[in-house]
């Protein structure tokens, strides 16, 4: 399977599109992310200079379905909201694929490395039951 990946920078406008990643590159891209950092500075910033969450999504090439995870500010813990993006084909010859997209909050660090793992190893079925 390919993947593509894309990184939100809070302070930058335009979405990093990272293109091609190695499936063996995934999980250590989205642990050297520096999410504490980002929401510290997001502290500091005033509104109009925050353009996104720090978020990371990853997207299965040929099937398109895709992993979002991006970084909240929670004073208790690092908090993600996870989003799951999938394509539910129509039998219609009339009608383009559908994108659907659901989104959980409230996820650790270690539930987000799980949705990962799911979408390297096209487990959709873990994706559909912990992302509704």
């Amino acid at each position: 399977m390919k993947f593509r990946a894309s990184f939100c920078d809070p302070f930058q406008k335009e979405i990093i599109e990272i293109g091609e990643i190695a499936v063996d590159k995934i999980i250590e891209t989205f642990q050297q992310i520096h999410w504490t950092d980002f929401l510290e500075k997001i502290k500091e910033r005033p509104d109009d200079e925050i353009f996104y969450s720090p978020s990371l999504e990853i997207e299965n090439m040929e099937n398109k379905n895709g992993v979002v995870i991006s970084a909240i500010d929670n004073a208790d813990y690092l908090e993600f909201y996870i989003f799951y993006k999938r394509f539910d084909k129509i039998k219609s010859r009339q009608h383009a694929p559908d994108e659907k997209e659901t989104m959980i909050t409230e996820q650790t660090y270690d539930d987000a490395v799980k949705c990962l793992n799911a979408l390297i190893n096209n487990d959709l079925d873990f994706l559909e039951n912990k992302i509704q």
